[in-house]
């Protein structure tokens, strides 16, 4: 490699570590959409449930969810958004059971942590007919954290699963009723895992002797980033009316990083096997694509949205742990994962020249298939939304918005059990109980027009 090129290339990789390590400074991600998607990318979005969103185009934030809509924007613009995301995920046990099928002992424990998510977004005037955008987002985060004694503590005590999508982007005017749009996706993952680990069923007393592992990787370097790409055309049907359409592509994260094992004293001889012993591991899972078609109409002071989405969860069949040790068996959970829909509708009101009211319900299907699929570290299930939110014009530079969601999640049934291989079934604990759970989500952002 050149020399010149070489340390060109060093410093983007810098410079993204960088970006990532600013933008997840203060982030801790609920996921709040369906599987462990997040939606909150736009709090005049989260006003309206996100209805329409696709055909939307009131502000910059329109990159993420379809860049033919900077077309509709004047002038430059610049969008800084911030969330935050109150879950609650109540377990209550209900016969669950260690390896040997003697109960499971520990306290129940809400896994619910509340959550900052920031976005960042940028659009430019290129040519009469052309703007370029730029999108910094968190599409994908998750964290559910247990205390380490709970009942469910060898499934699952820390999840913690942070990214960041740049999202750079172009849209051009076709004719006076179509325009269309583009974006390149580069995304940036880091996830951490940690479960106890029941050595009492290995040496006779399950349940006695815990051992703990802490798993972390991340895609940081320049030879496993992630890419996608994104696609939008927004369509005037009428001047009232107009039809958005968007599109996601597959994104496949592979993750490198290490694997870290407590042994308590008492099961030391499970070491002869060369297992638990502190490795390198690798993994990959490929993130879902998905397609939005919106609508917005018009009629005087009110802004009727509608939107369905789907996305391709089944993408997500399993996920599978490589560690380099070749005595420690592939970690290996199975998924199972269908597909989904979203069905949103939504209205702003444009209550005077510088205030508009927004409202929006909404019904998010789970992609998790039944209770035996459904993990501790991804309790959910069907959500539907109840939002409102606002918009506050300064003046013809600054416009401030607010939106407020509460997401009523149905109670949900766990009845899972650990991966039963001829490597795992010694350790094939089942967690049997129910969930309650709730989230509560407040996002504020200040444009810009310049």
């Amino acid at each position: 490699m050149n020399p010149i090129t070489g340390a060109y290339l060093k410093k983007c990789s810098y410079l993204l570590t960088a970006i990532l390590a600013a933008t997840t400074a203060a982030l801790s991600t609920q996921s709040s959409a369906s599987g462990f998607a997040l939606i909150e990318n736009s709090a005049t979005g989260q006003g309206n449930a996100f209805a329409g969103a696709a055909a939307y185009a009131e502000d910059a934030t329109t990159v993420w969810f379809n860049p033919a809509g900077m077309m509709k924007l004047k002038g430059n613009q610049i969008v800084v958004v911030g969330h935050y995301i109150n879950p609650k995920a109540s377990f209550s046990n209900q016969g669950s059971v260690n390896a040997d099928h003697s109960p499971s002992t520990g306290e129940n424990d809400d896994g619910g942590r509340d959550a900052y998510v920031p976005n960042i977004y940028w659009v430019a005037n290129v040519h009469q007919d052309i703007k370029f955008g730029l999108g910094i987002t968190t599409p994908f985060g998750l964290k559910t954290e247990y205390n380490d004694t709970w009942v469910g503590r060898y499934h699952a005590v820390k999840t913690d699963l942070k990214t960041v999508n740049i999202n750079p982007s172009i849209a051009y005017q076709l004719n006076d009723q179509i325009s269309l749009g583009a974006g390149i996706d580069i995304m940036l993952a880091d996830v951490v895992f940690t479960n106890a680990i029941d050595f009492g069923a290995l040496t006779g007393a399950s349940g006695a002797a815990d051992g703990f592992a802490k798993l972390h990787a991340d895609n940081h370097g320049l030879s496993n980033l992630t890419y996608g790409y994104n696609l939008g055309l927004l369509y005037n049907i009428t001047p009232k009316t107009r039809l958005g359409l968007a599109y996601r592509s597959e994104m496949t994260i592979d993750v490198a990083g290490s694997a870290e094992f407590r042994v308590p004293t008492v099961a030391a001889p499970v070491l002869v096997t060369g297992a638990f012993r502190q490795t390198d591991l690798n993994a990959s899972v490929t993130l879902p694509q998905s397609f939005s078609v919106s609508v917005a109409h018009n009629i005087k002071q009110l802004k009727l949205l509608a939107d369905v989405t789907w996305t391709g969860w089944n993408s997500f069949n399993e996920l599978r742990i490589h560690f380099n040790n070749p005595n420690q068996p592939d970690s290996v959970t199975t998924e199972s994962w269908q597909n989904t829909l979203r069905y949103s509708i939504g209205l702003d009101w444009q209550y005077s020249p510088k205030i508009t009211l927004r409202t929006g319900l909404a019904y998010d299907e789970s992609p998790v298939p039944d209770a035996r699929h459904r993990t501790a570290r991804i309790p959910g299930n069907d959500r539907r939304w109840l939002s409102l939110g606002g918009t506050y014009r300064f003046n013809d530079a600054f416009t401030f918005d607010i939106g407020y969601s509460h997401l009523f999640v149905s109670d949900t049934s766990i009845n899972n059990t650990f991966e039963v291989t001829p490597a795992s079934a010694a350790l094939a604990a089942t967690l049997k109980g129910t969930y309650t759970s709730s989230i509560d989500i407040v996002s504020a952002q200040l444009r810009w027009h310049y």
